[in-house]
């Protein structure tokens, strides 16, 4: 099989879908790799790298797309490049249907086979492509919130560890899957003082008995958001239904009673966000302000790391990439539920139940195309 890999064009958006490691890997199965000029320089992967990998260099991304059987990318494709998938063709990225109609258009008219990382499952029942990134932007959310929490940045000129003799600031965690335990436990070693919202008890008491009395545990409901929130300094949003939109847990309501300066950190952004206020944003402007509250809702946030991203993310894709490459995308989802579980339209067809519920179109079960 011919696989492409096109520089990424979305704003600030660095990674790049597979690294000189994941080419040779699939050269040595015995396939082509087509690999655009720079995809991979911004995090120090030269071109130079990729053809010592066994990749062909192409200046133009048109190209990539024309030739590729296979398209590897990292974030979905932007307008232009779904212009260029053509029927058949198998693109395999993250894609985020559920809040983004134009974009599931663009791919049904396409014709394309367009396989998401983010709903592929694993033996345990997980996200295992999209827990590398979710470990990411959960550290992140930290590390944003307070940098945004400083005066010079519209916070309210909160140190979430405090110093002795002042209070910590205090972060509300809600969704204790990937991104809210990796957030805690950046939030824990910062010093803060944490409260970690979830209706899964059982996590919640794995949390309880790792992290003891550092963070305090609430099973999430109404009453508990409010009261989490309307203390919070900080607020990471990170709750997931695989596929679908996000629920809206916080409302306008709660933001315009928080305290002025207080930051929430949408992690849910990319699909569609678990705050009322949110609307996504980009790293070349992070933030907006809503009755003086300070929102970050960078969708593709991993992208601010993006060296740390990209290899975390080619740990967890390039075994897939694989088993499509050597099989062919009908047999590869044939023999493996867990991937087929990943297909999210098909030659005209949407094919994950979330997103055809989200957005109205009809649901075709992927097990009827295979």
């Amino acid at each position: 099989m011919l696989i492409g890999v096109p520089k990424e064009i979305k704003n600030h958006e660095y990674r790049v879908g597979l690294t000189p490691a994941s080419v040779r890997e699939l050269v040595v199965h015995g396939h082509q790799v087509l690999v655009q000029s720079g995809a991979g320089a911004a995090i120090g992967l030269a071109d130079d790298q990729y053809r010592t990998a066994g990749a062909q260099i192409v200046e133009q991304p048109e190209e990539v797309f024309a030739r590729a059987d296979m398209v590897v990318k990292v974030k979905e494709p932007q307008p232009a490049e779904c212009r260029m998938l053509r029927p058949g063709q198998i693109l395999y990225t993250y894609l985020h249907l559920a809040p983004d109609p134009a974009q599931t258009k663009a791919l049904v008219e396409s014709g394309a086979v367009c396989i998401a990382y983010e709903t592929i499952t694993g033996p345990g029942g997980g996200l295992p492509l999209l827990a590398p990134m979710s470990e990411v932007a959960g550290r992140m959310a930290v590390q944003a919130g307070a940098h945004y929490l400083e005066i010079a940045h519209g916070g309210r000129g909160v140190l979430l560890g405090g110093v002795p003799g002042v209070a910590p600031g205090h972060v509300a965690v809600i969704g204790a899957g990937v991104v809210g335990t990796n957030a805690l436990q950046m939030a824990v070693g910062l010093g803060a003082r944490v409260t970690v919202l979830d209706k899964n008890v059982d996590r919640l008491r794995q949390l309880d008995l790792v992290f003891g009395n550092r963070i305090n545990t609430a099973y999430s409901n109404a009453l508990s958001i409010e009261e989490a929130v309307l203390d919070a300094d900080l607020v990471i949003g990170g709750v997931l239904v695989p596929g679908a939109s996000a629920p809206k847990l916080v409302t306008r309501e709660h933001v315009a009673r928080m305290k002025k300066g207080a930051v929430m950190v949408d992690v849910a952004i990319d699909q569609g966000g678990c705050f009322e206020t949110s609307h996504a944003t980009t790293h070349a402007e992070p933030v907006y302000v809503v009755d003086g509250v300070v929102h970050y809702c960078v969708a593709n946030m991993p992208g601010a790391v993006a060296r740390t991203s990209t290899f975390a993310l080619n740990n967890a894709t390039i075994a897939h990439a694989i088993a499509l490459a050597n099989k062919g995308w009908k047999a590869a989802m044939g023999d493996d539920v867990h991937l087929r579980r990943g297909l999210n339209v098909c030659q005209g067809s949407v094919t994950y139940e979330a997103v055809a519920r989200d957005l109205g179109y009809p649901y075709v079960a992927a097990e009827g195309l295979l």
